[in-house]
């Protein structure tokens, strides 16, 4: 079952934090928010355009490890309002992100769109599945025209999600992005 992110997060160390730095006044209604681990008509298009994002576990020896995951726009794919799912492509051959998921089940994923200056924050449930093993899953997850080499799948059942406040985001842009907006470069901005 999902909860508020709250639940999740604002653990007594965190609270004490808070009152310390004169912020707990800030979040006493949050933890009496609505759920939020169902997908709006808010998080919908903004994880459906995203390219890529970054994605946290936590190893059996404590320690957090983050990686990025990218792909086409659209490969991380929602299956339904509680659930997203993408074809893991080979990389760097370490395996930790696997391996930890494997272990601890936990996965956390912070998607960004710096020329909109957004984040979200999803927490997840996360189970990973060899390609020959679920035939339908991969039908559903595979992009046949990405030229990556699909590996395994990875479905993650959401449990919290957050959207971060824009304060500190220094917007980015892509180079498909700028060309787009100027042109071949010859009418870019000095």
């Amino acid at each position: 079952m999902g909860q508020n992110f709250s639940t999740l997060t604002f653990t007594d160390s965190v609270k004490a934090a808070q009152t310390r730095y004169g912020a707990r006044e800030n979040w006493d209604g949050e933890e009496n928010e609505p759920d939020r681990f169902y997908l709006t008509q808010r998080e919908i298009p903004f994880i459906q355009s995203t390219d890529g994002f970054y994605m946290a576990t936590v190893g059996e020896n404590g320690w957090p490890y983050m990686q990025f995951r990218g792909g086409p726009n659209g490969f991380l794919k929602i299956l339904d309002p509680r659930t997203l799912g993408y074809a893991d492509f080979r990389g760097n051959k370490q395996y930790i992100s696997t391996g930890n998921i494997a272990s601890q089940k936990k996965a956390m994923l912070f998607l960004m769109d710096y020329p909109n200056r957004q984040r979200l924050k999803i927490w997840t449930m996360a189970t990973i599945t060899d390609v020959a093993d679920d035939p339908a899953l991969a039908k559903k997850l595979v992009m046949p025209d990405y030229r990556g080499k699909v590996e395994r799948l990875v479905v993650l059942t959401i449990q919290a999600y957050d959207w971060n406040c824009p304060q500190h985001i220094t917007p980015r842009y892509t180079e498909k992005a700028i060309i787009e907006k100027f042109g071949n470069g010859n009418s870019l901005p000095s």
